[in-house]
């Protein structure tokens, strides 16, 4: 069931879901929707054996509990020294910090968990603004209107070479064979870049993070057909993981819209 928030003068409403998908055996994807603070999640784990699983599960309720923790005094950034930016922006890029140090020292203190990682992207709304945090291939786009775009950019190795070499994604796929392997992603050293992306959102723009299991078997046209022929997100999400999986559904599939509405 969707819920929606007040945001500015207007209303955000979130809905999201998460399947396994067609070939997996089980779902090392893990989300998290809004219950007070206008702000949602979503990892994709990595590592295998349950290992990718436990990643994405410490990286949301790190992210979750940090949030709850500092409530009441935003200005908290401890373990990190943060800058002088915005206390919402260090608030965001503390959690996730603070997620990728507690997943980097279990899997190296435990065998079992070793090599483990995850993705995360997140949409925090404030005042007027919108704010998105990532690392790794997980996307989040913004549909407006008869436009779809792809607002953060993949840290991944097929990503890297397009962009050294100057040339597009598909020109890149033609050489590098395993475009799948993400260049950063929590878990793989002690310390880890957060990239954050500041938006000014209008009356009418849906948000979609979304698990690479989406991304990679449906196009970005029909991300934006899909979204803006059906009016109810929940049912939005179920269309979006339907048509991943009867295109493969070769990996785990995990959605999350947000969408901004009038006030009344």
């Amino acid at each position: 069931m969707s819920t929606s928030f007040p945001f500015s003068n207007m209303r955000v409403r979130f809905a999201g879901e998460t399947d396994v998908g067609k070939t997996r055996d089980h779902n090392e994807d893990n989300f998290y929707l809004p219950t007070e603070e206008r702000f949602a999640i979503v990892a994709d784990g990595m590592g295998g054996h349950a290992a990718g699983e436990v990643a994405a599960q410490i990286a949301v309720d790190t992210v979750v509990e940090y949030f709850a923790a500092t409530a009441e005094d935003q200005d908290v950034t401890w373990p990190y020294k943060m800058g002088h930016g915005r206390l919402s922006e260090n608030r965001l890029a503390t959690s996730i910090m603070l997620a990728n140090q507690r997943i980097h020292e279990q899997a190296k203190t435990n065998v079992a968990a070793k090599g483990m990682g995850t993705t995360i992207v997140s949409i925090l709304f404030e005042e007027d603004y919108a704010l998105l945090a990532h690392v790794g291939d997980s996307r989040i786009y913004r549909i407006r209107q008869t436009e779809i775009t792809q607002v953060t950019e993949d840290h991944s190795f097929l990503n890297d070479y397009a962009k050294m070499k100057g040339i597009t994604l598909a020109e890149a796929q033609e050489t590098v064979h395993q475009s799948n392997i993400v260049s950063r992603a929590l878990g793989m050293r002690p310390m880890v870049k957060v990239d954050i992306i500041r938006v000014n959102p209008s009356v009418g723009d849906v948000f979609l993070l979304c698990t690479d299991g989406l991304s990679d078997m449906i196009s970005d046209a029909m991300i934006h057909q899909i979204v803006v022929s059906e009016p109810k997100l929940d049912r939005t999400c179920e269309l979006l993981i339907d048509a991943a999986n009867e295109a493969g559904g070769k990996d785990n599939i995990t959605v999350i819209l947000a969408r901004v509405e009038p006030q009344h």
